[in-house]
């Protein structure tokens, strides 16, 4: 029982850290809130106390006549009465208003804190089942349950209050009286604390559970898998298995709300008992004549109320007790550290690499993973020329591309820019001088225009530069196609959306990295899409981008890859054979094996001319 009280009071903890986070984002609003607070915990209170005024004046006037003198003795409490009545409709219709702008507010505030939160860890995060765990409990009502929270915490405040002022009404008629009204409504709050807990914990349980139906739910109605979900007639299949899973959580959450359920109504049973005995002998008081019928009155308004502000008092400390156990969840989301972060005095970088890139035997493994994806690896690519990195699946050739940009860091070792180790630098800085054409380039929804600019949005783009951008990547006669040219919108997602091909989406991100202008070029596999005719015109296209700068282009494909400078073939994380195509062609060894190969292939098939 103690370490479970303790756990409580550790949860409860993260009440001052919500209350940070609601006044970061609505601090006028909340000064308003706690004004209404004070103000609507002292109003039930005048409301009993002249509800005794008004009935011991009519008691006093019954019988005596209509005379301004008794008219008066009865309108001045009741016009009071009416007037406490009227304010609370206002405050209560205030505090409402108030709740709507703090909730938008924190919703919005919290939302913001996820997602920077998001973007700032390391890529190693997205790569773990943990990390997703995480933020769908973070993501979950995150924003309700903080504001749940506080407003927990002020209605026990206004409770509280009230509850004070009542049990000071009730104390003349009897010490024992307020004791009584406490422990009437503790079965209620060892109810609300035992179920909140088992509620919390089979919502944690579950987290995978959600996060599969959700899975679910993106093959059943995204547009990106629709076509294969069709062909394959798979609907049915992963219907059934989200009705499946559904229905094990909804009989799950059904036994939970049937056990609240039975536990609230014996718990209210146990009340209505005892708010019985304190009824009887408040009757037994009054055929003694020890109190008037305005007394008793009053004590059942202020017992009533009593008994209910203390149920509501304790709910207030069950449910605050329920949404700090979910908001731990958010909590402990924001708490999460990149390990990949800024030196202390980061050096600046250079503007222009003059030696090139340098990795001295790094090792690297992923997290989680006891096998090294590279290991004592050693690589140079001299700036200014074209590296093509080629090699079977699973050879390091994507980690590579990952550590050069710096969105892991090695286990051991270096990688360096002109003789300084890369974390040495700003990791954005870093990163600024880098871009990447990856396989299967983002489809960012926006205009076309907007979709190049994303490339560099420290300047300003002018339409001239966005449109030159275009011409380089030879896509600006495709983008000229569409009904408002550069001001098309793209994506389908959309009203109005228009929808590229896999080649042309390439060519949007070879204008989009024409406009970065980054010193260094990194290439995953960026002619995967096209058709031989076109990779020709990219190729050309490329060439023309990468003067003068470094490029390390990751292909399978001996097109792109003939045309380095330099070309290095991987294999189970080493780099086993190193030159030109021509060179590496004399060598007679895996390069010339495989090229001989393709050759053969591609004279029965033209389009045919990859590296496997």
């Amino acid at each position: 029982m103690l370490t479970k009280f303790n756990r409580a009071i550790a949860q409860l903890s993260y009440l001052p850290q919500t209350f940070r986070l609601v006044w970061a984002a609505s601090h006028y609003w909340t000064v308003g809130w706690m004004v209404l607070l004070v103000l609507q915990g002292v109003l039930p209170a005048a409301t009993v106390y002249l509800t005794r005024w008004v009935v011991n004046s009519l008691v006093a006037t019954v019988g005596a006549g209509v005379s301004g003198e008794n008219i008066q003795k009865v309108l001045v409490p009741v016009g009071l009465m009416a007037g406490v009545l009227l304010l609370s409709e206002v405050l209560g219709s205030a505090s409402e208003w108030i709740r709507t702008a703090q909730s938008e507010l924190v919703q919005d505030h919290i939302s913001g804190l996820v997602h920077s939160k998001s973007m700032a860890i390391d890529l190693s995060c997205y790569e773990s089942s943990e990390y997703h765990d995480h933020l769908n409990r973070a993501r979950s009502g995150a924003g309700d349950r903080s504001l749940a929270l506080l407003e927990n915490a002020g209605n026990l405040l206004q409770n509280s209050i009230t509850l004070l002022t009542m049990a000071a009404v009730i104390l003349p008629y009897g010490i024992w009286l307020p004791f009584f009204l406490l422990f009437s409504a503790m079965p209620a709050f060892y109810v609300v604390i035992r179920l909140n807990r088992r509620f919390h914990r089979w919502w944690q349980r579950t987290t995978l559970d959600r996060r599969w139906l959700e899975y679910y739910e993106i093959l059943l109605t995204e547009s990106s898998v629709a076509a294969e979900m069709r062909l394959l007639n798979l609907g049915s299949y992963f219907q059934s298995a989200y009705q499946k899973l559904r229905y094990r959580l909804r009989h799950e959450r059904l036994n939970l709300v049937r056990d609240q359920t039975l536990g609230r109504f014996f718990a209210g049973i146990l009340t209505l008992l005892m708010t019985g005995v304190a009824l009887a002998w408040m009757g037994r008081q009054v055929l003694l004549g020890i109190i008037s019928l305005g007394d008793l009155a009053l004590f059942y308004q202020a017992f009533n109320q009593g008994q209910g502000l203390m149920r509501s008092l304790l709910s207030s400390l069950g449910q605050m007790y329920r949404n700090a156990l979910f908001i731990s969840d958010l909590f402990e989301f924001l708490q999460i550290e990149p390990k990949v972060v800024d030196p202390p005095e980061p050096l600046s970088i250079p503007t222009k690499l003059k030696e090139g890139i340098r990795l001295r035997q790094v090792t690297f493994r992923y997290p989680g993973s006891e096998r090294p994806v590279l290991k004592n690896f050693n690589l140079t690519i001299p700036t200014g020329k074209i590296v093509a990195i080629v090699g079977d699946n699973g050879a390091g050739k994507s980690t590579l591309i990952k550590l050069l940009c710096r969105f892991y860091d090695p286990e051991s070792g270096s990688i360096e820019f002109d003789g300084h180790d890369i974390r040495n630098f700003s990791v954005k800085e870093l990163q600024r001088q880098i871009t990447v054409l990856f396989q299967m380039p983002v489809p960012f929804f926006v205009s076309v225009a907007q979709n190049i600019g994303l490339g560099n949005l420290s300047t300003t783009a002018t339409r001239a530069e966005i449109e030159a951008a275009a011409r380089d990547a030879g896509v600006h006669e495709t983008i000229m196609r569409l009904p408002q040219g550069y001001d098309s919108m793209l994506g389908k997602w959309m009203p109005g959306g228009n929808d590229l091909s896999g080649g042309e989406w390439q060519r949007l991100a070879l204008a989009r990295s024409f406009f970065r202008r980054a010193q260094v070029i990194i290439l995953d596999e960026p002619t995967s899409a096209m058709d031989p005719w076109a990779e020709h015109d990219w190729l050309e296209r490329f060439r023309t981008m990468a003067n003068g700068r470094t490029a390390i282009v990751i292909t399978h494909r001996f097109t792109l890859a003939m045309r380095a400078d330099i070309i290095h073939v991987m294999r189970a994380g080493q780099i086993v054979e190193s030159g030109s195509h021509a060179e590496l062609l004399a060598q007679d060894g895996l390069y010339s094996q495989s090229w001989k190969s393709q050759m053969e292939a591609s004279s029965s098939n033209p389009a045919e001319s990859s590296l496997v």
